[in-house]
């Protein structure tokens, strides 16, 4: 049949085929720097945060003991990690997460470690790389707790100093040198690697570099809420806002306990009951006493007629004890303010009142006292019914300190306008 003569015909054509695809070397792979690069951040990363643990485990126990063996601590993680990565797989952890492998010449013969690297290739790469960092850090640290820079030029230890100095400025230059040629053919990544010819490979033939935005998305939106949060927070006031909650607070529960005590008991009068709300009942009291010079003995006299009677006053009446920077207690009555300041203190001050002030005008025990707030348009005030005149000038805006409370002991606030 003629599909079979064409079939017989073509067989030389396909042996041909073969033998000159064999022939043509297979595309070489795709060298990343980037990747290389990363896995080394990926290993120091994760010694960090083995690390970490252990810092915080042994400062509990001894502070000056996590100091001391702090080194020998980050040496021995990155030996185990080494024997469980590049000893047994070929790779360190990173250079995993990075899809890359190391690969070596021909072994000759040498043992073989089971990621197949030569075991004398692992050991001196191994301790150039962990062992080497982790004496030259002792080395400096023991020369600078001895004093070796500030020795005499003749002195041995000045000269040793000098040649770990020298021997630090080679190895940073044969270290740059180095990392530049690493970025001109990407082979090599760091001095040991170089000296031993460990080089990063890819581990699969096909290379997909696979970029997760999930994090750089995360970054973003918390730098973005930071920079929000920087520049709203200073525009609110802390402090104003704490003193409203704390005043909220302590009105509630003073009308809790006013309440209470209004359900239990009769409601008790205080000897200026009847004052008007815009005069002080301390000022009142006060005035009330008036010293007698016609007498040799000094004594006070007591002038009845100021003494409001249970009948009141007129309210529209211009107030014969106007009220100078108001504060207002926790039983919710408004008084000058050196004037409760002056009582509260007398009172705290007496070791013969274990109790406290009576507020003149409830005879309750006065425990706090706080400035009297006024709303910016000044036709509302808050927390009492107190209406104050366009000639009392005062600031209403950002003083706010409480003249703070009191106990058995004493005063537990500072006194501040």
């Amino acid at each position: 049949m003629s599909w079979e003569d064409a079939w017989n015909n073509a067989q030389s054509n396909f042996s041909s085929i073969r033998d000159m695809l064999r022939s043509l070397n297979s595309p070489r792979s795709r060298i990343i720097r980037v990747g290389q690069l990363d896995s080394e951040l990926l290993d120091l990363e994760l010694v960090n945060l083995l690390m970490e643990p252990l810092r915080k485990a042994l400062s509990l126990i001894n502070t000056s003991l996590q100091r001391r063996f702090d080194a020998e601590m980050h040496l021995l993680i990155q030996l185990i990690l080494y024997r469980l990565s590049v000893w047994d797989l070929g790779a360190s952890y990173g250079a995993k997460l990075q899809g890359l492998r190391y690969v070596t010449p021909a072994s000759d013969g040498r043992k073989i470690a089971p990621s197949g690297i030569p075991r004398q290739i692992l050991l001196m790469h191994g301790a150039l790389t962990i062992v080497g960092p982790y004496i030259h850090n002792r080395l400096r640290a023991y020369g600078l707790s001895k004093a070796w820079p500030d020795a005499p030029s003749s002195d041995r230890r000045r000269r040793l100093w000098d040649l770990l100095v020298n021997l630090e400025s080679s190895y940073a230059l044969l270290g740059l040198t180095s990392f530049v040629i690493f970025l001109w053919n990407g082979q090599y990544r760091t001095i040991a690697d170089r000296l031993f010819k460990l080089r990063l490979i890819p581990a699969r033939r096909l290379v997909q570099r696979d970029v997760s935005y999930e994090f750089m998305n995360r970054q973003m939106v918390w730098h973005a809420f930071t920079e929000f949060l920087l520049f709203f927070l200073p525009l609110i006031n802390t402090r104003k806002i704490q003193r409203r909650f704390d005043r909220m607070k302590t009105n509630a529960l003073s009308l809790i306990v006013s309440s209470s005590k209004a359900a239990a008991a009769p409601k008790i009068r205080g000897k200026y009951w009847s004052l008007p709300e815009n005069e002080c009942a301390i000022c009142t009291e006060n005035a009330s006493f008036s010293i007698n010079m016609a007498e040799a003995s000094m004594t006070f006299t007591n002038v009845t007629h100021l003494i409001p009677s249970e009948a009141g006053q007129d309210p529209e009446a211009v107030p014969t004890h106007s009220i100078n920077t108001p504060y207002i207690t926790d039983c919710q009555h408004t008084y000058c303010y050196h004037c409760i300041a002056e009582r509260m203190m007398r009172s705290a001050d007496d070791t013969h009142d274990t109790q406290g002030w009576e507020c003149l005008r409830c005879a309750q025990i006065v425990q706090s006292a706080e400035r009297y707030v006024v709303d910016s348009s000044g036709s509302e005030v808050s927390g009492s019914d107190y209406a104050f005149s366009s000639d009392m000038d005062f600031d209403v805006t950002d003083i706010s300190e409480s003249i703070g409370s009191y106990s058995e002991s004493g005063l537990s606030d500072d006194y501040s306008i």
